[in-house]
């Protein structure tokens, strides 16, 4: 089994994941690299400061979200922690929602780390109880679950599914060495938010940069936040 900690990150080919993966690379993680582009990883693979594994997966299907954490330990041995950040968007109004809009949405922002964790979660729970360590979950949610403007109220509640996975996870964890955070960026400056809405609406200046939402997300896997376990972390956006 490899000895150093392991961690999966999920949409690490940019923003968030990317500056989530560089920067757990840099504290000494092998960090696996997941999302749907590997040229996209592979340019995430050459940030990462040292071991790291190219995964490219859709965690909207349940064979992707079972196969990440399979290959993970297939090539490690152990899973220490999960960041699961890929994330779908969805900006419409309640009246024009969609059953397979709906669906897609949910199974990459819910279903999917739900399935991630489930599969991580045996053997996350072997490890403490082989050598007492402590595995961690991070759910990236929004702030979006706290206020929701108009036209994100799917995406809104497809996120709040995972602040309760967070609870969850951090109550049936307690006995075998697992902890759990949700931490719920406001707008961040994305490829996915760009895609929602321009900067004359919403400028760089009231935008978080992925780095600072990544600093909280290493707080978390590194231990620094643990009497938070449980909570939803709440990281408004400047202005």
């Amino acid at each position: 089994m490899n000895e150093q900690p392991v961690v999966i990150v999920t949409g690490a080919g940019s923003g968030i994941g990317r500056a989530t993966a560089a920067a757990l690379g840099a504290r000494g993680f092998v960090v696996v690299l997941v999302g749907r582009r590997r040229e996209a990883l592979e340019g995430t693979a050459e940030m990462v400061g040292g071991e790291s594994l190219v995964l490219p997966a859709d965690v909207g299907c349940e064979e992707g979200a079972r196969g990440i954490v399979q290959g993970t330990l297939e090539a490690f041995g152990r899973v220490d922690a999960i960041v699961n950040n890929a994330a779908g968007a969805l900006f419409r109004p309640i009246s024009e929602y969609g059953w397979e809009e709906l669906e897609t949405l949910y199974r990459v922002n819910a279903v999917g780390p739900m399935v991630l964790v489930a599969e991580a979660w045996g053997a996350m729970a072997k490890q403490h109880e082989e050598s007492g360590s402590v595995a961690r979950v991070v759910n990236v949610s929004s702030m979006a679950t706290v206020d929701p403007f108009p036209g994100l109220g799917a995406y809104a509640a497809s996120k709040a599914a995972v602040n309760l996975l967070t609870l969850a996870c951090a109550g049936e964890g307690a006995e075998v060495g697992i902890k759990a955070f949700a931490v719920a960026p406001g707008a961040v400056e994305t490829e996915m938010l760009r895609g929602i809405v321009g900067e004359e609406e919403l400028p760089r200046a009231m935008t978080l940069m992925p780095e600072e939402v990544a600093e909280v997300i290493v707080a978390c896997v590194v231990g620094d936040r643990d009497e938070e376990n449980g909570s939803v972390i709440l990281v408004p956006s400047p202005g």
